[in-house]
């Protein structure tokens, strides 16, 4: 295991189903240790009711996120040279992730994280996509910072 860093960025394509549930979990497992954010490279659409729901089997909160994008993060002032690790969760905002912080000294690790928007047909289906793509942001984020420090 890394050292553990004092802040992570965790973006994925639009900011609406797997970034804002790793932003979430982190928040929960390990409360203060580190500053949390996260981002997409767009931001056209809102929260995705399947993460809220996956999410709240596990007793968190995503109701409230309100998707961004790189450009608007960047526009409201939050300088991405300020994270030391970001976590992308998608090929799109890897490389995205990559361009915008060619300047910086920061890593930039690639979890590959299923897209369950387009996965399963019917409800029942649809949430067990999701609860895959949970629960692999959940393994990977429990192998890289170790057991949860929160509850």
């Amino acid at each position: 295991m890394m050292a553990f860093p004092q802040a992570v960025l965790f973006c994925c394509d639009h900011n609406a189903v797997r970034s804002p549930m790793a932003e979430a979990m982190m928040k929960k497992f390990y409360g203060q240790r580190a500053y949390v954010q996260s981002a997409g490279v767009k931001n056209d659409m809102e929260i995705d009711g399947f993460s809220i729901a996956v999410c709240a089997e596990l007793g968190i909160e995503l109701s409230r996120h309100r998707a961004r994008s790189f450009d608007e993060m960047q526009g409201l002032g939050d300088d991405l040279g300020q994270f030391d690790l970001i976590i992308a969760l998608s090929s799109a905002s890897q490389h995205a992730a990559l361009d915008l912080t060619k300047s910086y000294h920061l890593e930039v690790e690639y979890w590959p994280i299923i897209d369950p928007t387009a996965l399963g047909e019917g409800r029942d289906a649809k949430l067990s996509a999701y609860r895959q793509a949970r629960d692999q942001i959940k393994t990977r984020m429990l192998d890289r910072f170790g057991p949860p420090t929160e509850g």
